[in-house]
Order: C-alpha cells, then sequence, then structure tokens
C-alpha cells in the first residue's frame, strides 16, 4: 500500500516520493535542512527569500520552527550529509 504524503507541520509535508520522505516545505522540494543550512550560515529569513524567490516567509520560518522542535532529525540528516561530503573530498584527494 503506498503512503500519501504526510502534512506533518504548518507548511511542512513528508511524502515517501519526494526527496526520500524527509521534512520538506509544502509543494516543493526544498527541504528543512536545506533552510536550516543557510540559517546555519548566517543568512536570515528574507536572505533565504532571495535564494528561493518561490517560498514566503511564513514557508522559512515554519520550516525553522519544525526544526526547533525536531532539532535531532534535522541534525542527524545535516550530520549525514557532512559525512558523505568528507566521504567525495577524501576520494577525490587521494
Amino acid at each position: 500500500m503506498a503512503t500519501a504524503k504526510q502534512h506533518i507541520y504548518c507548511h511542512i509535508t513528508k511524502d515517501p516520493h519526494v526527496c526520500g520522505g524527509q521534512a520538506c516545505i509544502d509543494e516543493t522540494r526544498v527541504r528543512v535542512k536545506n533552510i536550516v543550512f543557510l540559517y546555519k550560515q548566517g543568512h536570515s529569513p528574507e536572505k533565504m527569500l532571495e535564494i528561493y524567490s518561490f517560498l514566503n516567509l511564513a514557508q522559512v520560518h515554519a520550516a525553522l520552527s519544525y526544526y526547533y522542535e525536531n532539532r535531532a532529525e534535522i541534525e542527524a540528516s545535516l550530520a549525514e550529509d557532512e559525512a558523505w561530503a568528507e566521504s567525495l573530498s577524501r576520494r577525490a584527494s587521494g
């Protein structure tokens, strides 16, 4: 039986057919962790709207709010991405 998209938080969905079921901003492929990554890089929500011009401020704030309520989930996903990037870098350099 196919699992349907789940609206799990205001403006945030999880769909097993979109970005591997990771938390995304509704009707987009922008993952919560993409917004959190930008936030950790020092980007303001307004700057994020310049990067993702198709989003609105409520969606960006919803992604940040979801992060703060589900920090372990998002941090684990960011750590996996970082480990993957480091392994690629090691392979490329030798």
